[in-house]
């Protein structure tokens, strides 16, 4: 893609305004907090100081509305902790500018590595880092940036109580992220239907496994339908493909397909009822036509062997998913695996090593995370020197916006930076209209900005440049209160506003973190992770007593991830002004196509993974350390831009055919088989890229 197609598709990104539904009380709630932070410290302390600790409760109402699993009280009360110490120290060393810059280069840098834990750490140490710009501008000595800092963490107390006082949709989040999963099922069962070996998203189940984990707080205070459902939906893609596929399951035409498509249909309809109940948390309804088809006796006597086994387990699962959202059931694992009252979330303090951990992780060469707190530090450094130097006042404008637009990948650093300045022109245009006619003083700018506070936070999940219009008027609003009359701020804020954005993108241009020359690496790391993964169910075959399940849990999580970050890997890469190094469009969609397909069988053939007193099958042994040996080898193949051979494979199986004794298991066999196919369908697609087609 050219740089000039790059930068229209960004610009046009950032400027969607996306259709999405509204929490207005949640909203309400926030510009409450803030109203009352504000109309406290404005009658006690006066303008400036409730101008600093509306800056903390707006900061901390913000950290409530990121994508967090974590209990929101706790979110506010970090974000508006944090605050405080950064404008504290901040303003004890701002006089001394060399001091300052230093101090705030390595602010700024810990903010950016902070990206290695997760956006929603990132978001807000970012955040935290632009308002302290402006918010050591507030205080006029030590004691009084000690009042401010005292007044920002007690913003963030507020909200954390009002959170508490005033619960919305307790759990909302993690409902919402279970009943997607429980949707994501149902809609897949209705597409197997048309569409045997139609593709399935595991995004809402990655969500859904990770809004399980709790903190031990939260295990005590969880519902009893958010306890294990999502367990169950895990085991239930497989059952639904394996009852699909004609090559593993029913044939594709005759009364067993009609049949099949008759169960997926009512596995559909009673995941949608369980998906509705466990998101409002309200008694499932169900449909009585689905409970008939999945109770009649015709199953037992349409299906047979593999399918039936399928059906019967599919009728299991269902029955214990409905159970569960009820609130009646318990499970919250799979099978073989031992019994936990939960998936472990470490407490804020047990969770600053994780933190640190995954920061020096990220100290290495290559690394995104490492190149983007390099990138926004020195940004923000220059864009505070170029703010002093410039004769406009009021030069925090530019570093502020550097680091609030700046995001590790190219598309969003190009499209926030768009966006924000044109929702600053347009905001900062409708604000200063307001403070012409109206002339408020300070309480009615203090109510302006409240209201413009509440805007952003019922929009803000509508799109950046929304909120960003309710963000420059609610800033202009609150600094009118302080004492800045808006005429010495509105024009300056949009020209630093437009440098700070031209800034950023000119580093990322400069100083870029591509995706598109690590496809190749992404692309290796799913064929290793889908090569363990099949063959660790073919071990489970090969001895069925010693090999625990959790192993093929973990495997199938493994290359789920792998999966998921070549797929996003591939979205970034598309809209990079950068040309393709070594696998093109093509290459790598026919090539996501068979390690899709490759994993799939894997997942049909774990549908049916044997008891633990079934009869061996040693053959299985042999194709499992061939597969794993031929995928390690195949992935350094891709990564050195060969095609990859599988012979390693294809001869584990002709010695298996020609070997004496008793034939082969047919299940075993067909398996390996289709997965032999995949892997050579992935090499047919990568010999374009390879110059040998």
């Amino acid at each position: 893609m050219s740089w000039l197609r790059a930068l229209r598709e960004t610009a046009r990104s950032g400027l969607t305004i996306e259709r999405q539904r509204l929490e207005p009380l949640i909203a309400l709630r926030g510009a409450a907090g803030l109203a009352l932070v504000v109309g406290v410290s404005l009658a006690l302390f006066g303008p400036a100081i409730a101008a600093g600790s509306a800056f903390g409760a707006f900061q901390a109402a913000i950290a409530t509305f990121q994508r967090s699993w974590r209990p929101r009280p706790v979110l506010a009360l970090v974000s508006g902790a944090s605050l405080a110490v950064s404008t504290f120290v901040g303003y004890v060393t701002v006089s001394h500018t060399l001091l300052f810059l230093v101090l705030l280069v390595l602010w700024t840098f810990a903010a950016g590595m902070t990206w290695a834990a997760g956006p929603t750490g990132g978001i807000i140490a970012g955040s935290n880092v632009a308002i302290m710009l402006v918010t050591i501008t507030l205080p006029t000595s030590v004691a009084d940036a000690a009042a401010h800092a005292a007044m920002m963490a007690f913003g963030g107390l507020v909200q954390a109580a009002l959170i508490v006082l005033f619960p919305v949709r307790r759990w909302g989040a993690q409902r919402d992220a279970l009943a997607d999963a429980l949707a994501g099922e149902a809609d897949y069962a209705r597409r197997l239907r048309h569409d045997p070996v139609a593709p399935f998203d595991p995004v809402p189940l990655m969500t859904a496994r990770n809004a399980a984990a709790v903190t031990p707080r939260q295990a005590r205070r969880r519902p009893a339908d958010l306890h294990g459902a999502r367990g169950v939906a895990e085991r239930l893609r497989p059952v639904l493909a394996s009852l699909a596929d004609p090559a593993l399951g029913v044939p594709a035409e005759g009364p067993e397909r009609y049949w099949a498509r008759e169960i997926l249909g009512a596995a559909g309809s009673l995941l949608d009822s369980a998906a509705r109940a466990v998101r409002h948390g309200d008694p499932v309804r169900l449909d009585e036509t689905a409970l008939s088809v999945l109770k009649s006796p015709d199953t037992e006597v349409i299906l047979t062997g593999p399918p039936r086994r399928a059906a019967d387990r599919l009728t299991s699962l269902l029955a214990d998913v409905i159970e569960i959202a009820e609130g009646t059931g318990t499970d919250d694992r799979t099978p073989g695996e031992p019994l936990v009252p939960h998936r472990s979330r470490p407490t804020l303090l047990r969770l600053v090593p994780v933190i640190y951990r995954s920061m020096r992780r990220e100290m290495r060469r290559g690394s995104t995370i490492l190149r983007h707190a390099e990138r926004v530090s020195a940004v923000t450094a220059a864009g505070y020197v170029l703010g002093g130097l410039l004769p406009l006042g009021h030069g925090y404008w530019a570093p502020m916006t550097a680091v609030m637009v700046m995001r590790p990948e190219f598309t969003q650093t190009y499209s926030r930076s768009v966006a924000r300045f044109l929702g600053t022109v347009l905001g900062v245009a409708v604000a200063t209209g307001i403070v012409q006619a109206a002339h408020p003083n300070a309480q009615l700018s203090a109510l302006l900005a409240v209201v413009s506070a509440g805007l952003m936070y019922l929009l803000m999940r509508t799109g950046y440049a929304v909120s960003q219009v309710c963000v420059s008027a609610y800033v202009v609003f609150l600094l009118g209160m302080a004492g800045d009359d808006w005429s010495q701020t509105v024009p300056e804020r949009v020209v630093l506003t437009l440098a700070g954005g031209l800034l950023a993108m000119a580093a990322y241009a400069l100083y870029p973190a591509w995706e598109t020359p690590r496809l190749r690496d992404r692309l290796a790391n799913w064929v290793i992770t889908d090569g363990r993964y099949a063959a660790t169910v073919l071990d489970r075959y090969a001895d069925p007593a010693s090999r625990s399940l959790d192993d093929v849990r973990k495997a199938l999580l493994t290359t789920r991830e792998a999966r998921v970050a070549w797929q996003e890997a591939l979205e970034t890469a598309r809209h990079e002004p950068v040309r393709h190094r070594g696998i093109s469009r093509t290459s790598a969609a026919d090539a996501q196509d068979a390690l899709a397909q490759f994993g799939r069988v894997a997942m049909l053939m774990e549908a049916h993974l044997p008891a633990a007193s079934a009869t061996p099958v040693p053959e299985a042994a042999g194709l499992a350390a061939a597969l794993l040996r031929a995928t390690e080898e195949g992935a350094k193949a891709v990564r050195e831009r060969r095609v990859p051979d599988w012979e390693p494979v294809r001869e584990a199986l002709a010695r298996r055919d020609a070997a004496p004794g008793p034939p082969p298991d047919p299940f075993v066999k067909n398996g390996a088989t289709l997965l032999l196919r995949a892997l050579e369908d992935f090499s047919r697609a990568l010999e374009i890229s390879s110059g040998r087609a």
